[in-house]
């Protein structure tokens, strides 16, 4: 079969599976008031995610099956997290310490897509450690809640999984995009300075941008 058609079927199913996240997402982890979400703005930003990871999946590993496997299961994952998080500012320790699990497991197999070699794997297990407790000893003068513990296993997992360059160019990324949505959001008064803006679906973005948009593999 074809690249283009293939990336286009794997965009095809990526929506699909953006509407699925969307719709798990309003009713698990359950709401304490035992209410469903109804479609909303958040429906068709959780499609395109699942729509443009699919895709650039299948663009950027299709040529080898494992890595495409590999990675093709932690984009399914990041975006089923992306929704929970945009619908409960909550990202699952059923889904991210598995996910940590999984990518530690295939780096000491030497089995990770992304990280080949003694060095890069040491790096990456310094990463993975070191930039979520940077990121909690910094969080610490704001108080509790400042930086959410499902953000930190994030980050650690994918440090796992990417290595440390791709987890610093992942937080960046995430960093970036979420100042500049607060600052629109700002400018168009639709939030206030003291207003709780959840930061991961932006180090989601930053993780997929990360995972699939870099040149080099």
């Amino acid at each position: 079969m074809d690249q283009p058609l293939l990336i286009g079927l794997a965009g095809l199913a990526g929506l699909g599976w953006g509407f699925a996240a969307d719709r798990l997402a309003a009713r698990w982890p359950a709401h304490e008031d035992g209410s469903i979400r109804a479609i909303d703005w958040r429906t068709p930003i959780v499609v395109v995610a699942g729509g443009l990871g699919f895709a650039a999946t299948v663009a950027r590993y299709g040529d080898v099956p494992l890595d495409l496997a590999i990675v093709g299961v932690y984009v399914v994952a990041l975006v089923a997290l992306f929704a929970t998080d945009l619908d409960q500012r909550l990202l699952p320790d059923v889904v991210t310490l598995p996910l940590m699990a999984a990518a530690a497991l295939l780096l000491a197999l030497g089995a990770s897509p992304l990280v080949a070699g003694f060095e890069a794997s040491v790096f990456a297990v310094v990463a993975a450690v070191a930039i979520p407790g940077a990121m909690l000893i910094l969080a610490i003068p704001f108080g509790a809640g400042a930086i959410g513990q499902g953000d930190l296993k994030l980050l650690a997992g994918f440090g796992l999984l990417a290595g440390a360059e791709r987890l610093i160019y992942g937080l960046v990324a995430g960093t970036l995009a979420a100042g500049v949505v607060i600052v629109v959001l700002i400018l168009a008064r639709r939030i206030t300075l003291r207003s709780y803006v959840p930061y991961g679906p932006f180090l989601i973005a930053g993780a997929l941008w990360a995972l699939l948009g870099i040149a080099e593999r």
